[in-house]
């Protein structure tokens, strides 16, 4: 397992893992979103990825500059369990020591239950 920065070589596999996840990411690998995620990416503050077994099993996008916000968080259903979600997070915390990272979520049941604290309608990582 590696945690490492997004590259644009990663692309595919990325969009690959999202198609996996199903028509809850469908916004994002549509022929119509496709081309706006790109450039979401490429305006990313920051997005790391998990690979395993060769490939793209998870991965994390945060943006900000004054605080940092966890806008996306997605790990493969056949990779869940592993804490590479908690990982991700952990990384994004070590990148940005001297600032609050923060979790803009529809899924609140996963972050209440790793212990972060929702604070209005985010929860505070750190």
């Amino acid at each position: 397992m590696e945690i490492r920065r997004y590259t644009k070589q990663d692309e595919q596999q990325l969009f690959e893992l999202m198609e996996r996840e199903g028509e809850e990411w469908g916004e994002y690998w549509s022929e119509a979103g496709k081309p706006k995620y790109i450039k979401a990416l490429d305006e990313a503050t920051v997005t790391y990825i998990v690979i395993c077994d060769k490939i793209v099993c998870g991965f994390i996008r945060c943006i900000g500059s004054f605080t940092i916000y966890v806008d996306d968080l997605l790990v493969d259903k056949a990779y869940r369990g592993r804490e590479f979600g908690r990982l991700l997070m952990e990384a994004v915390c070590e990148n940005f020591p001297d600032k609050e990272v923060y979790v803009m979520s529809d899924v609140d049941e996963y972050y209440s239950k790793v212990g972060y604290e929702k604070v209005g309608s985010l929860f505070a990582v750190k």
